[in-house]
């Protein structure tokens, strides 16, 4: 009990008087994660039909799903959209990031605002103006279609997360490698980008998780040989309820967890050099 009188911050109030904030945290946390959480043992039913809690446990469903050619294609069409959707979202938005810092034009604010316009504008409205503009470039059912429009989709994240890393870096330090004669390209890349690594790290998981996971601008663009996993997912939802997506959805928590923990994991080093100095 003595836990309670201690400081919980530098202004000495004790964490017997946030009680009631952790209280608060805890139900938040309860009402964001248990409908997550109570998939997971709804994949190890036995049943044809999705029941919690299981009856009989079993991994029926995630050998259904491994044993599928139409899953695996799915799966497999997600994995790459996603890659390759990190390899272009994470340096153009980096680069945006970088050059609206770097300049502070008058109107940079507005620039920002129209790039990460794709994130506010509500998604099916996204969806339904890529689409039309796909039917006029033929690229519906393409993987360079399902990139662009998911990259469309990165790019406004991984632009906030590197402005903010930005904003607490010194560009003194990178000004005084340009005056020893670095180029600026080579002045940011030895300079400015060690000090934001873990930052772009983030974002490029980010990233790729914001492809993996999307299900609406895919219900447009993607289909056929090129069909996302959440599209089949809702597909099966809309036609029958398959036991099948409790076990897809456990796999896709699990993928999701562990990159977002890799990325936490990069950034530790770095943290504790910063709480050294």
């Amino acid at each position: 009990m003595g836990w309670l009188s201690r400081p919980a911050t530098e202004t000495q109030i004790t964490h017997g008087r946030r009680l009631w904030l952790y209280a608060v945290a805890v139900l938040v946390m309860a009402f964001l994660v248990l409908p997550t959480l109570i998939v997971i043992p709804m994949s190890f039913s036995g049943s044809q039909y999705l029941e919690f809690p299981p009856r009989e446990w079993s991994l029926r469903w995630y050998r259904s799903y491994l044993a599928s050619p139409e899953w695996m294609q799915a799966t497999w069409t997600s994995l790459k959209a996603g890659f390759l959707t990190m390899l272009v979202a994470t340096p153009l938005g980096t680069l945006a990031a970088y050059g609206l810092f770097a300049a502070r034009v008058g109107l940079g604010r507005l620039v920002f605002a129209l790039l990460v316009t794709p994130i506010i504008v509500p998604v099916i409205l996204v969806g339904i103006g890529v689409f039309y503009a796909y039917v006029k470039l033929k690229l519906v059912n393409t993987m360079a279609g399902i990139v662009l429009a998911h990259s469309m989709l990165a790019i406004p994240i991984v632009l906030m997360i590197v402005t903010a890393a930005l904003k607490s870096h010194d560009m003194s330090q990178e000004m005084v490698a340009r005056s020893l004669g670095a180029s600026r390209p080579r002045a940011f890349l030895l300079v400015t980008l060690p000090q934001i690594r873990f930052s772009v790290a983030t974002s490029a998981v980010l990233a790729f998780l914001t492809s993996f996971d999307e299900v609406i601008v895919a219900l447009f663009v993607s289909g056929g040989p090129n069909s996302t996993l959440t599209r089949s997912m809702f597909n099966a939802l809309r036609d029958q309820i398959d036991p099948t997506i409790a076990a897809i959805s456990t796999i896709m928590i699990v993928v999701s967890s562990l990159l977002l923990a890799v990325a936490q994991t990069v950034g530790q080093p770095r943290r504790r050099r910063d709480a050294a100095q």
